[in-house]
């Protein structure tokens, strides 16, 4: 227990210096010293080292691994943000903010709530409400009709019926013991796909589909009608194609970028050459060009990175993603109901997934499409619901130290 604290005391003290030192560069960015720079670096990083310790201890038993490893993945964003804009910068701070009070109150709930029962129906009305409501009133962009306009807010419905999403999968697939009783499920998440191809959503649409079919076969082992279900997906994907024409264009646009270098194919071949120019080692914090790729703040953060930090960073990034993954399925594992196991196996699956499309879209090895790099890329829905799945992920693992901890007092108890 000693060893392990002083090596996460050691992975955070090197994690603080990594961000000093990056606002310390970005500091001198135009020649002389900027001190508001430095000080938005140094109240970050108070803001880490305060948030991960009041954590630490006032939940014994959250993962502290998943939380460096959020951690480091928001340092990232933060330093990406302020060296191509850093009002850009100060709002993802503000939404790190936001989004860590949303991850205790997730923690909170899932912490002590057991499958949410009959509120589960309501889960199901509110999740395909969002989504409706985003069809009929949602503004669109590239393509897709994704974001609503309250005021002068703005956010993504999708993003948030996606934890709903999670929470009915669980509570299904932990419940129903036959697969007649599986019906009011199915058809919801037909109808939470289409709703989102509808929208032309598509990456909403491919994740919402990837979490169901692989969160299925796990909870109910049926072979079958897992396949059923991805030859359904499949099928509905190239009628998407032949329906939309956005969607032939991104696949065409994917297939030869350089054939439409100047109109579609652009944001592609840009993220190309940068992570290209940037090389293994990149070509240092400032010197490259992120502004150079259309929307890189968001959709093209990973070739914005790996232009500056190097192809090793980028690699690391993945490998902290897959890192993640593995905590989380030992989470689950731990877990001892199969509601969590579920939930907390969903919730993984969710951002792993989130992760490797964007990030296989950019370096193109799928068509790309418009969903964030989890914790990383700019964005307050993003950001907000990332944070509140992470909330979910801790909450299970608190719970299972908790177990833990009354299972060896009962044991002690027993030998007296």
């Amino acid at each position: 227990m000693i060893i392990r604290r002083y090596g996460v005391a050691i992975l955070l003290s090197f994690m603080i210096l990594f961000l000093l030192s990056a606002f310390l560069l970005l500091s001198f960015r135009e020649g002389a010293f900027d001190a508001h720079i430095m000080l938005a670096g140094g109240i970050f990083a108070a803001f880490v080292l305060v948030q991960y310790n009041v954590l630490a201890a006032v939940f014994r038993r959250i993962d502290r691994y998943v939380l460096l490893i959020t951690d480091f993945l928001q340092i990232i964003s933060v330093i990406m943000l302020y060296r191509m804009k850093p009002e850009t910068g100060e709002r993802q701070i503000i939404w790190i903010l936001i989004g860590t009070v949303l991850m205790v109150i997730a923690l909170t709930v899932v912490r002590r709530a057991g499958n949410f029962g009959r509120w589960n129906l309501l889960f199901m009305i509110l999740a395909v409400g969002l989504l409706g409501v985003t069809l009929v009133l949602a503004q669109r962009t590239g393509g897709a009709l994704n974001w609503l306009q309250i005021g002068p807010f703005s956010f993504q419905p999708s993003e948030f019926a996606k934890i709903l999403f999670l929470i009915v999968t669980a509570y299904y697939l932990s419940t129903r013991q036959h697969r007649r009783d599986l019906w009011p499920y199915f058809l919801f998440t037909i109808l939470c796909v289409l709703l989102l191809v509808a929208a032309r959503d598509l990456g909403a649409a491919l994740l919402f589909a990837g979490t169901f079919l692989i969160v299925f076969y796990v909870g109910t082992g049926s072979l079958w009608i897992t396949l059923g279900a991805i030859g359904a997906f499949a099928g509905g994907a190239v009628a998407s194609y032949y329906i939309f024409g956005h969607v032939r264009t991104r696949v065409q646009v994917w297939r030869d970028p350089w054939a439409t270098y100047n109109e579609n194919g652009y944001q592609i071949v840009q993220g190309l050459l940068a992570i290209a120019s940037g090389g293994l080692l990149g070509s240092g914090l400032g010197n490259g060009m992120p502004q150079s790729i259309p929307v890189a703040e968001s959709d093209y953060m990973f070739a914005a990175i790996c232009e500056e930090f190097g192809i090793i960073v980028g690699v690391a990034l993945i490998g902290f993603y897959l890192l993640f993954i593995v905590r989380g399925v030992l989470i689950a594992m731990d877990a001892r109901t199969k509601f969590a196991k579920l939930l907390v196996f969903g919730a993984t699956c969710l951002l792993a997934l989130q992760s490797f499309i964007i990030i296989g879209g950019v370096i193109k090895m799928i068509p790309l499409t418009g969903i964030t790099m989890p914790f990383v890329s700019y964005g307050g829905s993003s950001m907000l619901s990332s944070m509140m799945v992470l909330g979910i992920i801790e909450g299970i693992a608190v719970q299972n130290g908790e177990y833990e901890e009354a299972e060896i007092a009962e044991m002690g108890g027993q030998m007296e």
